[in-house]
């Protein structure tokens, strides 16, 4: 729990502009053995890797607007009663070096800064990017914590669960496939929510079936509502594992409200739900690592698609904030003894 509240007197308590592009302006961390000395809650990762689109591009430059989209120091969140950056110690770790055009290179970057981080119960927090980077991601945070079991919660337009596009088995299509073939994640720990449109054709939903994977559409959260659609989502999520990585594609919002994004598709969630959603699965699941993906500034009308993709990492970190200063509080009381973030 961390005992330095922002200096008004320094730059962190200024506007977005001022400073270093840091999330929020946190601290910057570069290198792993600073992990180990300060020992955060939080670290939040770029992984700026757009060449696996097959649409518009733009994504490389994803972290980098998340991370400024912000105008204000996150000081109480109203609704959860909580300072968040003053109950969990919260660090930017910087961007994996990606390399343009060298997609394998690029993803074993970003795999290795993720491990770096979740190998140490730290939570990551990862800035794409385009969505092929939750492959070596999640590798990752299933790699740190083996032999348990991962439970995936992931929300999108589109299920990203095609063999290839193209020839292309690193696309923003296929991660999630190779995240079940590679053994990462079990099918039916794997629950998508928010699909719509006219993708994925009937072979690859056969192949969907045949894994076990589970999916809400984006009829059924609007017949069902959303809370309901959760909650159902966080059952099968956790049919087995007991930790969870939470992917966010931006393009689950209405392009309305996100604009600045690769293939955007009409007809999808608003702001406020998912960012309710995002909050309902942190405060009872125990989120482990999350990923923010497909934020394409070039496209991006106002910055509404980066600011969403800001708020939604704010969520999750105020929703865990809640949790350990509950369980710190309980501790005090002699009810129990101190959780760490990642081991219940």
């Amino acid at each position: 729990m961390p005992d330095r509240p922002p200096d008004p007197r320094t730059f962190q308590d200024g506007p977005s502009y001022l400073g270093l592009p840091s999330f929020m302006k946190v601290p910057y961390l570069a290198m792993p053995e600073e992990l180990d000395d300060r020992t955060p809650d939080v670290a939040i990762v770029g992984a700026p890797w757009d060449d696996s689109v097959v649409n518009r591009p733009g994504a490389r430059f994803g972290p980098r607007s998340i991370r400024f989209a912000n105008y204000i120091y996150p000081f109480w969140h109203l609704d959860l009663q909580v300072a968040p950056f003053d109950v969990l110690d919260v660090i930017d770790f910087g961007d994996a070096a990606c390399v343009p055009g060298l997609v394998e290179e690029s993803h074993k970057a970003i795999h290795d800064r993720v491990l770096a981080v979740a190998q140490r119960g730290i939570v990551p927090i990862v800035l794409g990017g385009d969505h092929s980077i939750t492959y070596p991601s999640a590798s990752a945070v299933a790699e740190a914590v083996a032999p348990r079991e991962l439970g995936v919660i992931h929300f999108d337009a589109h299920a990203d669960t095609a063999d290839e596009v193209w020839g292309n088995l690193r696309s923003h299509g296929t991660p999630m496939r190779r995240l079940i073939e590679s053994g990462a994640v079990a099918g039916r720990n794997f629950v998508q929510v928010g699909l719509r449109g006219y993708w994925p054709p009937p072979e690859i939903l056969e192949w969907m079936h045949a894994q076990q994977m589970r999916w809400h559409l984006m009829g059924e959260l609007l017949d069902r509502g959303v809370d309901a659609v959760i909650d159902t989502a966080i059952e099968e999520a956790l049919d087995g594992p007991d930790v969870i990585y939470l992917s966010v594609d931006i393009d689950v919002l209405d392009p309305g409200f996100a604009p600045g994004t690769g293939t955007p598709e009409p007809g999808g969630m608003q702001p406020a739900d998912l960012l309710r959603a995002i909050r309902r699965i942190a405060e009872k699941t125990n989120v482990i690592a999350m990923d923010v993906v497909e934020v394409s500034p070039p496209y991006d009308h106002a910055e509404l698609t980066a600011q969403n993709a800001n708020r939604c990492v704010l969520e999750a970190i105020s929703a865990l904030a809640v949790k350990h200063r509950d369980s710190i509080t309980r501790a005090e009381r002699g009810s129990e003894s101190p959780r760490s973030m990642t081991n219940p």
